[in-house]
């Protein structure tokens, strides 16, 4: 009963500051006042919100009114770290302090928190009295770390936000890898996904830095196992393998599975036969890749109709990635992209078969920047009504068809990828990627969150638009079943 009755009456001091503080701000503050009709009478609002985050903040500075210290310790007790707080705060912003409260035993309470987290323990504590803060990059895993340790739902969102809009931020060793393995420890969904599907997209970028051999083999496996990797070819991804093994000198099981992930028939063979002759990583495990090398080999050799016959072509050994090669497709450049109707025309290899090295298809491509669908154009019922010239409304819209046919088609279906650049933290990042077989109009989304009329939109960079498409061809398996 003594110790409720010492926290009641230190709740009610530290309320009596409060209302006294709110006073003087009602004093010195300016009011803003809007009208509005509420039953016939005017209703007025007096705000003074940034006079009290003010007086907030110098209440948790001078200590006024304090009736619980924080002692911050970190584990070999090297830095200690005292905050003057207010119980009525901490119980209000965090469940976890509001716990540990109706549990003390004394004004002082005694917490153990990692050398990183102890260094923004101010700004944390900031927060709850504030509803702000301002961060460096570097201190985002541990400012996330103490919102989730405290529950704090509001600043933990924030921070997730904050890194799911910052991955593009160049540093010295780099970041979103480690962000990643963060985000899976903690259990936090949205960043580990963002996390994951930033370096898929932009794969290039994280194989040249140097966090990329730092990265964890879970993670390795994660990227290598995907079809939506982008990149310039698979020799460069089977480089950076190569070089992330000789790194970490994984165990045996470890590096054969990440050896088996390559998709050896997407390297011609001419690279292929290099490789087993040069890379001493693929010397080493040969035996593992062998029966791998032997399909790719036999891939290359043999028309993929023929191979369908034989094989299972829709495993992803021969399942293409987003490569960037100009074998696989081109970029493009729009400019203005909402003034009208653009097309193009590009080449690709038939297939990254051997066998069709010498084939080439061309592409016809018609970009739409205000597509109507005919279920949402205006109807013209009268005769010799004059039909406009511009639909006005609609969507952007891109439509790829082959120039000619061919019977080297039969058996190959072709999958369309367009990829979407935007400018983010002065990086050209992949932003969106859509999948379709003809029209994005497959997609129902494509372009819908760019605001393309905006000068300012990160999606346009010297008021033009920038997509790189790739065509992939998808072999249809013809093994006969035994019944």
């Amino acid at each position: 009963m003594v110790k409720q009755a010492a926290r009641v009456h230190a709740g009610m001091l530290f309320l009596a500051v409060f209302l006294q503080m709110e006073a003087a701000a009602s004093a010195a503050g300016m009011a803003k006042a809007e009208g509005a009709q509420d039953g016939g009478s005017n209703r007025d609002t007096i705000s003074h919100s940034l006079v009290l985050v003010q007086r907030l903040e110098a209440l948790l500075i001078q200590g006024n009114g304090s009736d619980v210290s924080l002692r911050v310790e970190t584990p070999n007790a090297d830095e200690v770290k005292v905050i003057q707080a207010h119980a009525l705060v901490l119980s209000l912003q965090s469940p976890v302090f509001e716990e540990i409260l109706l549990s003390r035993n004394s004004s002082t309470l005694v917490l153990r928190e990692s050398s990183n987290c102890a260094s923004v323990f101010d700004k944390f504590i900031r927060y709850l009295y504030c509803g702000e803060l301002s961060l460096r990059l570097d201190q985002a895993t541990p400012l996330h770390k103490l919102a989730t340790k405290y529950q704090v739902l509001s600043l933990q969102q924030g921070i997730t936000q904050y890194m799911t809009q910052n991955l593009a931020r160049d540093t010295p060793s780099g970041h979103v890898a480690g962000w990643y393995e963060y985000a899976l420890q903690a259990g936090d969904v949205t960043l580990r996904d963002s996390c994951l599907q930033y370096m898929a997209w932009n794969l290039s970028s994280l194989l040249q830095s140097g966090e990329w051999v730092t990265i964890s083999s879970q993670l390795l496996m994660s990227l290598l196992q995907r079809s939506d990797l982008i990149l310039q070819s698979e020799m460069e991804l089977f480089s950076a393998l190569e070089a992330w093994i000789i790194q970490n000198d994984p165990d045996g099981l470890t590096a054969e599975n990440a050896l088996r992930a390559v998709r050896y028939a997407m390297i011609p063979p001419r690279e292929l036969f290099l490789l087993q002759t040069q890379s001493t990583i693929l010397a080493r495990y040969q035996e593992s890749v062998r029966d791998l090398l032997y399909m790719s080999y036999q891939f290359h050799s043999a028309s993929p109709l023929q191979m369908a016959k034989y094989f299972d072509v829709n495993c992803s050994l021969f399942v293409p990635r987003n490569y960037l090669s100009p074998v696989w497709g081109s970029p493009w450049i729009i400019n203005n992209p909402t003034r009208d109707d653009r097309s193009m025309s590009f080449q690709t290899q038939l297939g990254p078969s051997n066998h069709d090295a010498n084939k080439r298809v061309t592409w016809n491509v018609l970009f739409s920047p205000r597509w109507l669908p005919l279920s949402m154009r205006p109807m013209y019922t009268e005769t010799g009504a004059m039909q406009p010239t511009r639909v006005e409304g609609g969507r952007p819209r891109i439509i790829i068809t082959p120039a000619t046919s061919s019977t080297d088609f039969a058996g190959v279906s072709f999958q369309k990828t367009v990829l979407v650049m935007a400018q983010q933290q002065g990086k050209v990042v992949v932003k969106h990627v859509y999948n379709f077989h003809q029209s994005t109009e497959e997609n129902g989304d494509f372009l819908a969150e760019a605001d393309l009329y905006r000068r300012t939109s990160e999606y346009l960079m010297d008021s033009s638009l920038f997509l790189h498409i790739v065509v992939k061809p998808l072999y249809q398996t013809l093994i006969s079943t035994k019944n």
